[in-house]
């Protein structure tokens, strides 16, 4: 068997897809993160699966990520987005052919289902009671939210107690059945991050997100040092590299890498298994679309130190579109008691529908990074 073509789809509202064709008539499936740089990313998968992967066996995979990655200038969110996509997509074809599905690949089942968090709240946060008894409803027994809006290096106790009310809402309603994490997405400087985390102790977070930004990664001692919580990032680091030194720094108690940028399902796994070396959880990152979130579904299948998985139903900034949108086996993604069944198909286990992939991928993206400002009209992080 041989790769013979790549194909790139660019769809609403903010997923890019990439097919890998091999001349058996055997198809893998990726997913690249769109954004700001959506066309550089289109570019890149066709300039390095060209060259990289037509006319390859789709079975060497490690061979095929050594290839992609190995260069002078690599890594990074864009070369790293691109590998993963492409990686994912050799999984599928590879699992298709042997007619198992990935995780069978990599060891096998760790466990019998897999629990899953649900986003409430947005990017502004608020009404998140009647969010989160919608999620409750739905089945979930855990939501995570963002905690605020922006903030700036030293800011306002109201700001503050705005976080904090929100939280608390939420705990008064639901009591501790429910889990509740508290993303700090890296809108947070340092020193308002030790205020805050410190303030929103009381009300048992499952844990907090990305307190300071991840280039800022020396300060999550000092956070951890402060609060009894948890604390998580990872999303937006690359490879196993990027995470040696947050797991030898101890601070942080779950990561979560992202499937579809931090080098693919193998690499995931390996990061995953450093982290059990140092008694760390994780919590995979997958807010966008259907591929990424079932190739995630295949890594926490066969790894026993995740403890919940993130989900993005058509309710975290897929808006307008639903995952199930593109997917022909809408079983895939159904949530019951707080959990999802793992994936019994072959390969990714989706079934695609292409045409309606090609039909919407002739509407154009519309969804890119919101810009946002302090009160003073510096650049806030968003």
């Amino acid at each position: 068997m041989k790769i013979s073509k790549i194909t790139v789809y660019k769809v609403k509202p903010r997923w890019i897809f990439v097919k890998v064709s091999t001349n058996e008539g055997i198809e893998g499936w990726g997913e690249m993160i769109s954004g700001t740089k959506t066309e550089t990313v289109v570019a890149g998968a066709y300039e390095i699966g060209n060259r990289f992967l037509v006319g390859q066996n789709p079975f060497a995979i490690e061979r095929l990520f050594q290839e992609m990655h190995r260069s002078f200038f690599r890594g990074g969110p864009i070369n790293g987005t691109i590998v993963s996509g492409l990686e994912m997509a050799l999984w599928d074809i590879k699992g298709k052919a042997l007619n198992v599905p990935v995780y069978e690949l990599l060891g096998g089942a760790a466990r019998d289902k897999i629990k899953v968090y649900s986003w409430i709240g947005g990017d502004r946060p608020s009404e998140v009671v009647e969010q989160a008894q919608d999620r409750v409803d739905r089945g979930f027994t855990a939501v995570k939210m963002n905690a605020t809006e922006e903030l700036h290096y030293i800011d306002s106790y109201e700001k503050v107690a705005e976080v904090v009310e929100r939280v608390a809402s939420i705990r008064e309603h639901f009591g501790d059945a429910l889990g509740i994490g508290v993303d700090f997405h890296g809108r947070v400087h340092k020193p308002m991050a030790k205020v805050l985390a410190k303030a929103l102790e009381p009300y048992h977070p499952m844990f907090l997100e990305e307190v300071v930004l991840p280039e800022n990664e020396e300060h999550f001692s000092e956070v951890a040092n402060a609060v009894a919580v948890p604390l998580a990032t990872g999303e937006r680091l690359y490879t196993r590299w990027q995470f040696k030194s947050i797991l030898q720094q101890g601070a942080i108690d779950i990561i979560q890498p992202d499937v579809a940028l931090c080098g693919g399902i193998l690499e995931t796994r390996k990061i995953a298994a450093m982290a059990e070396a140092y008694d760390i959880a994780v919590a995979p990152h997958a807010p966008y679309g259907p591929i990424a979130l079932a190739a995630t579904l295949q890594v926490d299948s066969c790894t026993p130190n995740v403890f919940i998985q993130e989900q993005s139903l058509g309710i975290h900034y897929n808006k307008g579109f639903d995952l199930l949108d593109f997917v022909k086996n809408k079983e895939i993604f159904q949530y019951k008691n707080g959990f999802v069944n793992l994936p019994t198909k072959p390969g990714l286990g989706l079934e695609m529908d292409e045409d309606r992939v090609k039909e919407i991928a002739q509407e154009g993206l519309v969804w890119t990074n919101p810009k946002w400002k302090n009160y003073d009209g510096t650049i806030a992080e968003w």
